[in-house]
């Protein structure tokens, strides 16, 4: 069920392993009094980086478009999970209405809305895919791989509830991150939004993630005695950012060189014999876009006008002005000799599944979520779940169980960011 995998097991990687695999009673504990005060988002994909000397999550998605790539002999547990998080959210719903991406073309991403779709069904819900595409006037069929169908019907609103022709849903899913903004054919209305739309990179930013994320990492570091720093990637942001103009250089000139001291200083602390390395990315937005690796700071200063193009804007062609600057994370897994990063998919707050994206033309500090990737499906059904104190650290279902505790903290720190930017807001 895993494929032949290699990875970096050394110092102090292999002893979190085993510290995360020693607390498991209390690790578990903690999660249930944190669910207990926090909702979890009704679905979340966490991309990790395992450097074998550093565990740690790089980007955080709550809009997850990969359940395609999942294992799908373990639909039962994306199924189970999502009647939990149904039963929730919205213990009456009969109808959902499902909102895609306005990817018509990427079959790879319909194939995603395909399996969503299927699974939401699963929990006995009547699920109807509407559309934003204006285009859409009336109901469209879109072929699939392998002789599926899908049709997206365009969204009616009346009043303050929006639906299909002859549908009235109890709730909406969302599987769009509302990049280009919040339409206003979904403001105010009565129905309940998952996830809700202040959730969208039209008002998410990743530097507040990362910054509870900070919170929960410390904390959860003194719970099993380690430096947060083996799980947390440092971070800093600069705003006002204009790549083609050469706006803001010298404030991320700056904060490149602070952060990569900072990290030179901890791979001293820690015998590390590496070259670090940041991660400069739109502060919003996904898909891979608008990132890139530094390693020295004059670097910011002499990128070509090709590189200022592909930096300066992200999908639905909007512009970036503000940058996350994230200490560059490693990562010394391969599959067949190419490098490669887990995801860890969750519904409501369980591990439901992964993969691994893995790219065979991209180096182990480069960002691997970008064309010619491909994906790997794993096992992650008791894996991420319960680990074996039988065996050792680096065992399948000790390393998966580790992969399972570091992304639901970062779940944790969606929900945390979210109610911070909803109390902001209020």
């Amino acid at each position: 069920m895993v494929p032949h995998l290699t990875t970096a097991l050394t110092g102090p990687l292999l002893e979190l392993e085993k510290r995360i695999i020693d607390a498991q009673p209390a690790i578990e504990f903690w999660f249930r009094q944190q669910w207990q005060e926090q909702a979890a988002p009704f679905y979340t994909s966490v991309d990790l980086r395992n450097a074998g000397f550093k565990l740690a999550p790089v980007d955080t998605n709550l809009f997850p478009g990969g359940f395609n790539n999942l294992n799908l002999d373990f639909l039962a547990l994306c199924v189970h999970a999502a009647m939990g998080a149904v039963e929730k959210i919205c213990s009456n719903a009969q109808r959902l209405l499902l909102i895609p991406e306005n990817h018509t073309r990427n079959t790879f991403y319909l194939q995603n809305v395909a399996v969503l779709a299927n699974i939401l069904r699963q929990t006995g819900l009547i699920v109807r895919i509407g559309t934003l595409i204006p285009e859409i006037t009336q109901p469209t069929t879109l072929e699939l791989p392998g002789g599926a169908r899908m049709t997206l019907e365009p969204i009616i609103r009346n009043g303050n509830r929006i639906g299909l022709k002859d549908f009235d849903p109890c709730a909406v899913l969302l599987n769009n991150d509302l990049s280009a903004g919040i339409p206003d054919v979904l403001k105010d209305i009565e129905q309940i939004i998952m996830p809700p739309l202040h959730a969208g990179w039209a008002t998410r930013r990743k530097s507040r993630h990362f910054a509870a994320y900070r919170h929960l990492a410390s904390e959860f570091s003194r719970l099993i005695g380690i430096d947060p720093w083996f799980i947390d990637p440092l971070f800093d942001r600069c705003g006002k950012i204009d790549f083609q103009a050469r706006l803001g250089e010298e404030c991320l000139t700056s904060k490149v060189s602070d952060l990569l001291d900072r990290i030179r200083e901890k791979y001293r602390e820690y015998n590390i014999h590496h070259e670090p390395f940041v991660i400069v990315k739109a502060d919003a937005g996904t898909y891979g876009m608008g990132i890139m690796t530094v390693k020295r700071p004059d670097e910011v200063k002499d990128l070509n006008r090709k590189a200022r193009n592909k930096m300066s804007v992200i999908k639905e062609g909007q512009a970036v002005t503000e940058v996350l600057i994230q200490e560059g994370v490693y990562t010394f897994e391969s599959i067949n000799d190419a490098v490669a990063e887990p995801v860890v998919y969750m519904i409501d707050h369980f591990v439901v599944g992964g993969f691994y994206r893995v790219h065979t033309g991209r180096g182990t500090d480069e960002n691997l979520n970008s064309p010619g990737m491909h994906f790997v499906p794993l096992a992650f059904d008791s894996a991420c779940q319960l680990p074996d104190q039988r065996l050792n650290p680096d065992a399948t279902p000790n390393r998966f169980y580790a992969y399972g505790v570091i992304a639901r903290l970062a779940m944790l720190a969606a929900s945390i960011e979210l109610d911070n930017a909803l109390n902001e807001d209020s």
